[in-house]
């Protein structure tokens, strides 16, 4: 007998691109954004992603079997960046093009730089910005870099009630 299949939980003020795919034990929180092309694959461990987190345009969310992927509150993860069985806490931002692998924590309003790749199991500390392959810890954020984060979650608001009323 073939298992019932597991239904993604979507709230009602999400928003999800008509060409991002959700599929399996994925829950996202209020307010979230998934935008176009991005792919959320929790098959294997579930994925959570926390109110007013977006993930941009072509970002890949999956798991591992025994790593969850667990995105915390006013996350961004930028366009095509791979987030895969790690931690993201509350508000982090992880760059475009950036690579979180299995078992890694990046820790509450860190920076992980564009194309940086994050090894397994690495713990980044709150607070500190991220570069380079293999990434390392280069410091703690500026004020400018501090913001960041926060600027990109506004305007991702911003542009998932512009897109709710059909803007665009």
């Amino acid at each position: 007998m073939k298992e019932p299949q597991i239904t993604p939980v979507i709230p009602k003020t999400a928003w999800v691109a008509d060409t991002a795919v959700i599929r399996g034990n994925v829950t996202l929180g209020e307010d979230v954004s998934i935008w176009f092309g991005a792919a959320l694959r929790g098959d294997e461990a579930p994925i959570r992603v926390g109110a007013q987190s977006n993930v941009q345009d072509g970002a890949v969310l999956h798991v591992s079997n025994g790593f969850p992927c667990v995105v915390g509150r006013r996350v961004t993860i930028g366009h095509r960046a791979i987030v895969h069985g790690c931690t993201v806490e509350d508000g982090a931002l992880i760059g475009m093009g950036a690579i979180v692998l299995d078992g890694a924590r990046v820790g509450a309003g860190a920076v992980v730089a564009a194309g940086a790749v994050v090894s397994p199991g690495m713990d980044i500390p709150p607070g500190t910005l991220v570069l380079g392959v293999p990434a390392r810890v280069f410091g703690p954020l500026n004020e400018k870099q501090k913001q960041m984060g926060e600027t990109a979650v506004a305007n991702y608001l911003a542009n998932k009630e512009a897109y709710r009323q059909g803007k665009f």
